[in-house]
């Protein structure tokens, strides 16, 4: 596979020094973590091997990956390897796409406040659907969902939203039968826009009365109750956006469509144009003017800024799973779709006990080689010598 001439971590190398020095103060622990680890995946700070061709003697030098989840150089695998765990689960019914977000006012809190106000973002989110679903004037079954949490739009400022993935059914109160959704419907949005705001405004003032929100430099102002509800009272009354995208196809589509939600972080390196005189030019979608391809340019110093608005906080999950769909009783409730729908049991592998090789793995999921000489096509790239790591590796992001 070819790799972009720019990076991501080509511009945090080049300007993140002096980027540092004038914004270390307000840069949080997290933040700095994931400079330092994509500073540092693929150079020969976190070590690797020598390979060589055991056809034309190439020999070429691979070093580690950070791994940590906000590089745009780990996510191929990791989004092969989410899909392969997400196939079995596909129920034979349509599927629907519902996004939620939240108004500017909401995202300029969530900034202060991301664990609090992103796990609000969930709660409500995931309420909202399970109770208007559940209502037998809308469709009156338990659904199953999961959701992914999106911080940024293309231009790579704070937006927080969330998309959620709905299989166009559930089970009935009675557990006796399936209940589809309308072909092509699911529920009405404007419903679900309205609970989903009195959801949200309830948990976020429930959460400030708790002492869980902190709000500094312009927002300071908002320790205060009554200031605090002051600029959350427009919000009652706002339309907040609750949106359905158009049904997918059919389940074969669900995964490589959703796939490049689960794993996509703010920007990818193959966005990037130009990297000159401390100016990042990249690739955006201009929503407004009919998702129109255009260029935008930043100062590195910006550049760096909003790609950091988007880091998550240490341990948070972007990916969750609700209703039949939960972690606690998942197969259970798959197995009791799959009858009410009429559907064949799946085949479970056979667990191997050996750990493979992540070059395997990735010839396995995604069909590319890459053991396979890149000059003659011919031979394969096989170990000679391991490079130690020439300094302390970052913390591995296991969240």
């Amino acid at each position: 596979m070819d790799r972009p001439k720019l990076e991501v971590a080509g511009i945090f190398r080049r300007y993140g020094g002096a980027y540092r020095e004038k914004h270390g103060a307000s840069m949080s622990t997290a933040q700095r973590r994931v400079m330092s680890a994509i500073e540092m995946c693929r150079t020969a700070a976190l070590g690797g091997q020598i390979e060589q061709c055991d056809a034309c003697g190439e020999q070429r030098i691979c070093y580690r990956s950070c791994r940590n989840r906000h590089c745009p150089k780990r996510q191929s695998l990791a989004r092969a390897e989410w899909i392969e765990h997400r196939q079995a689960e596909l129920l034979n019914c349509g599927y629907f796409h519902v996004v939620f977000t939240v108004p500017d006012k909401i995202a300029t809190i969530a900034y202060q406040n991301k664990e609090v106000v992103y796990n609000i973002l969930f709660q409500a989110t995931a309420e909202t659907l399970r109770t208007i679903a559940a209502d037998p004037k809308h469709l009156g079954a338990e659904i199953g969902f999961f959701a992914v949490l999106h911080t940024w739009g293309s231009a790579l400022l704070h937006h927080p939203h969330l998309h959620c993935v709905v299989p166009g059914g559930g089970i009935s109160p009675d557990g006796t039968r399936w209940i589809p959704c309308k072909p092509g419907f699911f529920l009405h949005v404007r419903v679900l826009s309205l609970l989903f705001r009195r959801l949200f405004l309830e948990q976020l003032q429930n959460a400030f009365d708790s002492g869980k929100l902190q709000f500094f430099t312009a927002l300071e102002s908002l320790r205060d109750r009554r200031a605090c509800v002051r600029y959350l009272e427009p919000l009652k009354k706002a339309k907040w956006v609750v949106y359905a995208k158009r049904p997918f196809a059919g389940p074969e589509q669900v995964l490589d469509y959703v796939g490049r939600y689960t794993h996509r972080i703010a920007i990818s390196n193959n966005r990037l144009l130009d990297i000159e005189a401390d100016q990042v030019s990249f690739r955006y979608k201009d929503y407004r003017d009919h998702s129109q391809q255009k260029t935008m340019t930043l100062s590195a110093e910006e550049f760096i800024r909003r790609f950091l608005l988007h880091v998550l906080p240490h341990g948070f999950h972007r990916i969750r799973y609700y209703g039949f769909l939960g972690n606690r009783n998942r197969q259970e409730k798959l197995t009791q779709c799959r009858q009410l729908l009429g559907m064949a049991l799946p085949q479970t592998p056979p667990e191997s006990s050996e750990v493979q090789d992540y070059r395997d793995r990735c010839e396995e999921l995604n069909g590319v080689s890459l053991r396979l000489c890149p000059v003659c096509r011919r031979g394969h790239m096989v170990l000679i010598d391991t490079l130690a790591a020439r300094r302390r590796p970052a913390i591995k992001d296991t969240s």
